[in-house]
C-alpha cells in the first residue's frame, strides 16, 4: 500500500532548500581570506570544500611524490578511531605509546642496532624525515660541542658534509641551526656522494657525515661502507672521532628486504643514527617518521626533556609536542601485518615493475636513463636530443592525461642535465605503467609532428620573403641547418620558467 503524505507549498520550498545545489550557498562566493560572518549548513561547507578539492591531481597517478597513497581499508579504520588521540598524552594513551615503543625496537633490529634481549631501542617516531634529520643533526652537534669543550678547543664553527644531492631537509637543519653544510659536488654520469670527496672534506670540526641511502634524484643507494672505511682510517690518523649519519628516508625500508647483503645499516661502526620514513616506504599515510641511535651514549641525556604535567614522567625529545596517534599506530599495523614476507614481497614488486618501464622507456630511443638498477625502484630518464621539446615540455603535456611526473635539474656541476623521475609505488601497477607508456608516447607523436609542422612553415615564410625582397644573394640551406634555426625561434617563443620540483 502507498502511504500518501501531504504537505504545504511552504514546507516544499524549505525541503528544496536543504538541497546544497538548490541554495543560495551555490550563488554566493564565501571570502576566501577572512571569516564569514553567518554558519552555513554542514552540508553546504563540506560540499563547497569537496567541490574546490576535485581539481586537485589524483595522488594514485602522482609519479613526483615518495609518500604512501594507498593502504588497506582496515588500516583506514584503525587510523579514524584513533584521530582524535594526541600522542603526546602518554599517560592517558600508553598503549599508543607502547605501539611506538614497539615500532622503534622493531626498526632498530630491522637496521642491526646492537640492542641486548633485555634491552630497548633507541629512537623515537616524528612527523617525518625532516624532523628525524633536525633531531639527529642536534645530537651530534651537542657531541661534537662537549668533546670540544672538554678538550678546551672552540666549539663555535661546526660543519656537517653531505653531497649536493640531499634533500632540502639537510639545508633546513644547517641554516636553522648554524652549522655549515660542506656539500661534494655531483659530476655528470655519477649523481651520489663521492665517499673519497666526503672524507677529503671532514676537518675537525665537522660534526657527522651524512649519506643518503636512495638519493631524491636517482634513487641509487650511497656505498656507505666504503665511506666507513675511509672515516675509520682518516680518524686513526688524526685522532678525531668523526661519526655517520644515514638518511634513509626512502631506502631504508626497501635494502634490509631485497638488498640484504648491502652494509648500510648499523653493522658499521661509524654509524651512530639513521633516519627512515615510514610515509614512504613504511607503507604509512603522510605524517610519519622515525629515528633510531646506535647506543643510548649516541643521544646526549641532556636534550631529552622531562615532563610530568600530564600525570606521570614523560621523556621527550621532539621538535614539536602535540601530534597525531594514527600513523604510529598504522606503523605497526603495517609491520605486523605485512611481516618480513610481506615487505618483501611488496618491494620486489616494485622493483620489477621500474624494470619493466625501465626497459620501455629505452625502446622509445629518445631517452638515456640515469638511475640505477640497485636502489630505490626509480626510474630517471633525460631526453638525447633536446632540440625540439625538453624535459619540463613532456611534463607539462602529460598533465593532460592526469600524470603528475616531475621534471628538473641536476644540482651544482651537474646543472645542466634534464630529466624526467617516475617514483615506483606499492599501488603502481603494471597496468598502470603500460597506460603511462602509451600516454608518453603519444606525447611524444604529437610534440615531434608539432615540430615538423612548425619548421614547414616556418621555412617555407622565410624563403617567400627572401623572394619577394628579391635578395639576389639567396642560398639554400639544408634541412638541418634549417631544423635549427626553426627550433630556436620556436623556443624563444616558447620559453617558459621551470621551477625545480623534487620531492
Amino acid at each position: 500500500m502507498v502511504i500518501s503524505d501531504t504537505t504545504s507549498s511552504a514546507d516544499a520550498s524549505n525541503k528544496t532548500l536543504c538541497c546544497t545545489f538548490a541554495s543560495r550557498y551555490v550563488r554566493n562566493a564565501l571570502p576566501r581570506f577572512q571569516m564569514p560572518e553567518k554558519s552555513i549548513p554542514k552540508d553546504a561547507a563540506y560540499q563547497i570544500i569537496n567541490d574546490e578539492l576535485m581539481l586537485d591531481g589524483n595522488p594514485r597517478l602522482n609519479l613526483a611524490s615518495f609518500v604512501t597513497t594507498w593502504m588497506e581499508p582496515e588500516c583506514d579504520k584503525l587510523i579514524m578511531s584513533s584521530i582524535n588521540k594526541n600522542y603526546v598524552d602518554m599517560d592517558e594513551y600508553p598503549v599508543t605509546t607502547e605501539l611506538q615503543n614497539r615500532c622503534v625496537n622493531i626498526i632498530a633490529n630491522l637496521f642491526n642496532a646492537p640492542v641486548g634481549k633485555e634491552e630497548s631501542a633507541v629512537g623515537v617516531s616524528t612527523v617525518g624525515s625532516s624532523e628525524a634529520i633536525m633531531l639527529a643533526g642536534l645530537a651530534f652537534k651537542r657531541k661534537w660541542q662537549e668533546r670540544r669543550k672538554a678538550e678546551g678547543k672552540p666549539c663555535d664553527k661546526p660543519n656537517i658534509v653531505t653531497g649536493a644531492n640531499v634533500q632540502v631537509c639537510w639545508e633546513k637543519f644547517a641554516r636553522y641551526f648554524e652549522v655549515e653544510l660542506k656539500e661534494v659536488n655531483l659530476k655528470e654520469g655519477y649523481y651520489v656522494m663521492d665517499p673519497e670527496k666526503a672524507v677529503d672534506m671532514v676537518d675537525e670540526n665537522t660534526i657527522c657525515v651524512a649519506a643518503i641511502l636512495g638519493s631524491t634524484l636517482t634513487g641509487e643507494f650511497e656505498d656507505v661502507k666504503l665511506l666507513n672505511d675511509l672515516l675509520i682510517k682518516k680518524n686513526k690518523e688524526t685522532g678525531w672521532d668523526t661519526p655517520i649519519h644515514v638518511d634513509a628516508a626512502s631506502g631504508g625500508f626497501i635494502a634490509p628486504f631485497i638488498y640484504p647483503d648491502i652494509e648500510w645499516d648499523f653493522r658499521l661502526p661509524l654509524v651512530k643514527s639513521i633516519n627512515v620514513s615510514g610515509h614512504k616506504y613504511g607503507l604509512v599515510y603522510a605524517g610519519i617518521g622515525w629515528v633510531v641511535w646506535r647506543t643510548k651514549d649516541d643521544l646526549p641525556e641532556d636534550l631529552v626533556f622531562h615532563i610530568n604535567y600530564l600525570g606521570s614522567d614523560q621523556p621527550t625529545f621532539t621538535l614539536n609536542f602535540s601530534k597525531g596517534s594514527s600513523q604510529i599506530i598504522a606503523q605497526y599495523y603495517q609491520l605486523i601485518r605485512l611481516g618480513f614476507e610481506g615487505y618483501k614481497n611488496i618491494m620486489e614488486n616494485c622493483r620489477e615493475n621500474a624494470k619493466m618501464l625501465k626497459e620501455e622507456i629505452q625502446k622509445i630511443g629518445k631517452f638515456e636513463v640515469v638511475s640505477k638498477d640497485i636502489g630505490v625502484p626509480v626510474v630517471a630518464f633525460s631526453l638525447k636530443d633536446s632540440d625540439n621539446y625538453s624535459v619540463f615540455d613532456i611534463a607539462e603535456n602529460l598533465r593532460r592525461f592526469g600524470w603528475i611526473v616531475p621534471a628538473y635539474t641536476m644540482p651544482a656541476n651537474a646543472e645542466h642535465i634534464a630529466v624526467l623521475r617516475v617514483v615506483i609505488r606499492e599501488d603502481f601497477s603494471r597496468s598502470l605503467a603500460e597506460r603511462l607508456m602509451s600516454n608518453l608516447q603519444q606525447v611524444l607523436d604529437e610534440m615531434d609532428a608539432h615540430a615538423i609542422q612548425v619548421s614547414s612553415k616556418s621555412a617555407s615564410v622565410t624563403l617567400d620573403k627572401d623572394k619577394t625582397q628579391g635578395n639576389k644573394a639567396f642560398i639554400k640551406k639544408d634541412v638541418i641547418e634549417t631544423q635549427r634555426e626553426v627550433t630556436k625561434y620556436w623556443k624563444k617563443l616558447v620559453a617558459r620558467n621551470k621551477e625545480n620540483g623534487v620531492c
